[in-house]
């Protein structure tokens, strides 16, 4: 039975979804303000957190800030009334996957859980396990293992948040393919329009301080007008 763990103030709002959720065959745990919805996180363990803004004693951001801290694969959902794109993208960079707009249908707010459990566990099958070559992605010196959701570059393991390895992850799978910011944000973020926000830009520049720390060996190029490519050095 998959654990999810709902932060959320609004009793109608917390009957409505954990009836629900719980009709689906999810465990469903309940904290009503923040501070109790951050230890809860931080002592157990969830396939999915739902999580809403505006919360008492500590905001849903700084709830989110706070999780990604100590686990950076958790998937987080933020389950919101601020729906401006300006919200979207401040949750997004605090470290959530994913952003749901109150009012919401169900079965939306299902089919999003169900996306980032496949997201987080991947499909493994007992074959995949035990072969490190079909997990692993190799390029020049940087290597990323999607089985351990480890990445090293020249040897030396790199340590990512969840979007930052999602973000690596499509440009490794792509590599030597120009990706436009739109590309990207439905790719990385699950987002098919245009927030008109850097946030791309933003999560790509937090990449390179980590994989291209030497000038000479950049493997994360801007293709103006265009997009982004990961590519090596000519």
């Amino acid at each position: 039975m998959k654990k999810i763990l709902l932060v959320e103030d609004e009793t109608h709002v917390v009957s409505f979804i954990k009836k629900g959720l719980s009709e689906e065959g999810f465990e469903v745990t309940v904290a009503f303000e923040g501070k109790t919805g951050l230890q809860l996180a931080l002592e157990n363990t969830f396939d999915v957190i739902v999580l809403d803004i505006m919360l008492p004693e500590m905001n849903g951001l700084e709830v989110c800030k706070a999780i990604r801290d100590e686990n950076q694969f958790v998937p987080i959902l933020f389950l919101t009334a601020l729906g401006t794109s300006e919200n979207i993208v401040l949750g997004l960079e605090n470290g959530a996957d994913d952003y749901l707009v109150k009012p919401f249908k169900f079965i939306e707010l299902v089919a999003r859980i169900k996306t980032l459990i496949r997201r987080s566990k991947g499909k493994i099958t007992s074959t995949e396990i035990n072969t490190k070559d079909k997990n692993t992605y190799v390029f020049g010196d940087l290597e990323l293992n999607d089985y351990t959701k480890t990445v090293t570059r020249a040897n030396e393991e790199i340590s990512l948040t969840s979007t930052e390895y999602k973000l690596l992850f499509y440009f490794i799978k792509n590599k030597n393919k120009v990706l436009s910011r739109m590309d990207i944000l439905e790719a990385v973020w699950g987002v098919n329009y245009d927030l008109g926000t850097n946030v791309v830009d933003v999560y790509v520049n937090y990449l390179r301080k980590k994989i291209d720390t030497k000038p000479d060996e950049k493997m994360i190029h801007t293709i103006i007008g265009m997009g982004y490519v990961l590519k090596e050095n000519e």
